[in-house]
Formats: structure tokens, sequence, C-alpha cells
């Protein structure tokens, strides 16, 4: 029978969600759950529990929200009194202070969604369907005051195919995440220094990230259209009218980037054409390409911007 270890699980999104309820269902006694704090949402912008903080309240955990760690002696007090074997942290948000590091008998271990070093940062998952990488996966790192720069401690891949989206890796990373961290706890591997020449950095997105350039390569929007699909989006403006592209393939094309070309709707890109097959309009439900052509007839020369 596998150990039981006293743990403190630390996420925010719905990436961390499957490897917390993992954690509870192997036995695993949870401390404390450590998640954003909630942010006004909806409407009436009242405010809400982010995904773990939700999953925790369900499954019964003590949750805390602090809106910071460093400096915080009191909720490093409370860290260290838990008496932690270990911490496990999944896109939590906030950074962790060496104090924190320190605490946990093993130190804290963070369910990491790319191939370390290859992708750093906030955004692995979207950096590594834009790049064309064929594969990703998860890697679990043993935590150090840099970012994601700790020794990783076991890896295990999933090929990125030519239609997945971010949304498609996002829930088999999840999945494989919570599976990984289960297989470490019970058998702890020797930790293998990252190769630095290799590393790269994801960034955090934003909404200024979704407007499209056609002046690059239509491959490349392509695999962007996937990437920041369902967030941040993919926006193409034609005349005063957002468009969201939601699913687009590269086609053979020419002309001054982004004019409609014959064939449907068709955009000339800095090289070759983005035939585009599902898009949205602001506040409208999602379409086809062929539904939206039959409900505008779009001027001979009209373009996107």
């Amino acid at each position: 029978m596998a150990q039981t270890l006293k743990l403190a699980f630390m996420g925010s999104p719905d990436f961390a969600v499957p490897a917390l309820r993992a954690l509870v269902e192997a036995g695993h006694d949870i401390m404390a759950v450590y998640a954003q704090p909630p942010k006004p949402a909806g409407r009436g912008q009242k405010e809400q529990p982010c995904p773990v903080h939700a999953a925790a309240v369900a499954l019964g955990l003590n949750v805390h929200t602090p809106a910071k760690l460093r400096k915080n002696p009191e909720e490093l007090d409370y860290f260290r009194a838990l008496n932690l074997d270990a911490a496990i942290v999944a896109a939590y948000g906030l950074i962790l202070p060496q104090e924190f590091l320190d605490a946990p008998k093993r130190g804290c271990l963070n369910i990491h969604g790319s191939l370390l070093p290859r992708w750093r940062g906030a955004a692995p998952i979207q950096a590594a369907i834009e790049a064309g990488d064929v594969e990703t996966g998860i890697t679990i790192m043993q935590m150090e005051a840099g970012l994601d720069t700790g020794p990783a401690l076991r890896k295990e891949a999933t090929p990125i195919g030519t239609h997945d989206t971010s949304a498609d890796l996002h829930d088999r990373l999840a999945a494989l995440g919570a599976k990984l961290i289960l297989r470490e706890l019970a058998e702890p591997s020797t930790p293998i220094a990252q190769n630095e020449a290799f590393s790269n950095y994801a960034p955090k997105l934003s909404r200024e990230d979704a407007r499209l350039n056609f002046l690059l390569p239509a491959a490349v929007l392509e695999r962007r259209i996937r990437a920041f699909y369902p967030w941040p989006g993919a926006l193409g403006l034609l005349g005063e009218m957002v468009v969201k592209i939601l699913a687009a393939e590269v086609v053979q094309g020419e002309g001054v980037p982004g004019t409609l070309l014959p064939g449907g709707l068709v955009i000339a890109c800095g090289e070759n054409a983005l035939h585009i097959t599902r898009l949205q309009r602001a506040g409208k439900a999602a379409m086809s390409a062929d539904d939206f052509l039959r409900g505008y007839k779009l001027p001979e020369g009209a373009r996107f911007y």
C-alpha cells in the first residue's frame, strides 16, 4: 500500500483540478489547499472562486486564498505548522518565496505543462502549438527560486496533432499531470538538472495577443488560431465587424495580405492563404464559414485587418 503523505496543494485554474482530485482519491492527507482569491465575474460582477477553490470546497478541504506570500509571516507560520511531507503546485499564480519552498520535508513539487526546459513560463501549452512542436508533455519539477528552473524529476510526452487546439492539449496534460504526480510521490525520482541551452520562455497571454497579422505566413496563423483557442482567441477585423476565427486551414493562394480570395472565406497572407472554416461574430453564436457567407455578401476586394 502506498504511503499516505501530508500535503498542501497550491493551484488555481481548471488545469490543476484533476491533480487535486487524484491526490484525494489516492488517500493522501491534504492539509490545506492554496488558491487565488475570488474575483468578480459575470454580469453582476459577483466574486467567484477559482476552479481549484470550488473543487476543494466540494471535497471538504480547507482553503487558503492569500493575496500574497512574500512578507506574509502569518501565512508562513501557518504553512510551516502544517508539518508537510510535500507541497504540490500546479499553476498556482503566486511566486513561492524560498522559506515556503524549504518548509516541506520533500520541498515543493510543480506540475508543469511542458517538457522542461522547452517552455518555461505561464503559457507553455499555447507556445508549443504556436511554435509547431510535434510533442509536448508534463514535467514534475523540484521547485527552486528561479522561474521553472528547478531539476526535473519525471517527464512524459504526448504528441501534438495537426488539429489539436490548446483546449485539447490542456485536458490531456491535466490528466497526465495527475497521473505523474501520484507516481512521483509513490516512487521518488533522482533530480536531473535542466539544460539551460534549450530553455524558452512562454509569457502570459493577454487579449492584445488575439489580433492576427495577415502579413505573416498562413501556416503561422493557422497554428496561432489553434494555440489561442479558446483564449485569448484569434481576431480579425472585416470592415467594422470583429470576427473571431475558430478554425482554419492553409491553402494555396496569393494576394495582398488580408484580402479575400475566391473559393470561400479565403484570406491572402504573407505566404499562402488561410481558409476560414469556422468563426464567430462579436456577441453571436459560432458558425461555419458557409453559413456566414450565406448571410453576408462580401464585396469584391473585401479585406481583413
